[in-house]
């Protein structure tokens, strides 16, 4: 690479968000958390003429608190424009920004006081050295909490590489097992039924045509009951009639957006660990609600004797891990293994991508 191309992609957008968003509510409350706390350093410094200082508290809080405001959305506005610089530079021009809107603020705020007789900040001599106190405080105070900020940024966006990279590995440690699984089916049917053959290369090739996708493409949850129903083809030509499967998601949402291939490893799971240990075979339930602006998706399979559930770890921690990666606190992943059976309750968002 060029030291063109890398100074380019350093001042690219791709390259990361450096500059938060200063219109969240996160980074707000943190602003006016540091505005107080300057409010009251403010008023408990040595005084050539000290006031009462529950008073002074008030009116300075107002003050400095009508200035973080103000830069916070002057920053906000000028977000995209600033993130297209270098991120040396981008930081100086938000740093003085900020300084230039507190001293153009806090002469106004003077002049304005000083024509009306509020007495509430200096006398017209000391309009000036009010003004260059406030810039020089701001000056600091801008320094500290923009590097601040922009560690944090940095700090979150290495934490949601490290979950990607984490949930990609935990993909690529599935994807086999289910691939061994299903050629094993294909071979045993391509002399006794080629037509049942073909057709379970038709469902395994959606299935990895799924698979091999993009996981920042989302699908829809129709899409994946769909992926779920050709899986299902496959694994009832192996098993026959020791897999029974009972369906009931008529009331699920078919249009809600979700990652691809995010049910289709429980399902396999329950089939690998629970069914196709039994000479009987057994059922396997997959039950849809919702509720309270949630989903609720329930995988009911039978237990074995004297099976654990860390057996399904690899699938559980790999949908548990993209589930936490799309979704957040937001939405989880909930095991409930019982004496004779294993169930997997999986809630999701409605509103999710939307």
């Amino acid at each position: 690479m060029t030291r063109r191309a890398a100074a380019a992609d350093r001042a690219s957008p791709a390259s990361g968000a450096w500059m938060p968003t200063f219109c969240s509510t996160p980074t707000l409350f943190v602003l006016m958390i540091i505005g107080e706390l300057v409010a009251l350093v403010i008023v408990l410094a040595p005084q050539d003429s000290p006031r009462e200082w529950l008073p002074r508290l008030a009116t300075t809080s107002v003050y400095v608190q009508w200035l973080v405001l103000l830069d916070a959305v002057v920053l906000c506005s000028l977000r995209e424009p600033l993130q297209r610089l270098l991120t040396a530079i981008g930081f100086v021009v938000a740093w003085s920004m900020a300084v230039v809107t507190t001293t153009l603020a806090s002469w106004v705020v003077c002049r304005i006081d000083q024509s009306l007789a509020l007495n509430l900040t200096v006398p017209v001599s000391e309009t000036a050295r009010f003004v260059f106190a406030n810039a020089a405080i701001s000056a600091l105070i801008a320094a500290a909490t923009l590097r601040y900020l922009f560690v944090l940024e940095q700090w979150r966006e290495r934490v949601q590489a490290a979950a990607k990279a984490q949930v990609e590995a935990l993909q690529a440690r599935i994807r086999p097992h289910f691939l061994f699984n299903s050629m094993n089916t294909i071979a045993g049917l391509i002399r006794s039924r080629p037509e049942a053959a073909e057709r379970t290369v038709e469902d395994l090739a959606e299935l990895f045509r799924a698979a091999l996708g993009p996981d920042s493409r989302p699908a829809t949850l129709g899409e994946e009951l769909d992926l779920i129903d050709r899986y299902l083809d496959i694994e009832r030509l192996r098993l026959g009639e020791r897999l029974r499967v009972e369906l009931d998601v008529g009331a699920l949402p078919r249009d809600l957006p979700l990652p691809r291939l995010l049910l289709q490893p429980l399902v396999e799971n329950a089939i690998y660990h629970g069914i196709q240990p039994l000479p009987a075979g057994g059922t396997l339930s997959i039950r849809g609600e919702r509720h309270a602006g949630m989903v609720d998706i329930v995988f009911t399979n039978p237990l074995p004797t004297g099976a654990s559930a860390s057996r399904n770890g690899i699938a559980l921690a790999n949908v548990r891990a993209r589930i936490g990666y799309h979704f957040g606190s937001r939405a989880e992943l909930r095991v409930e293994p019982q004496a004779d059976c294993f169930v997997v309750r999986v809630r999701l968002p409605e509103e999710a991508g939307r």
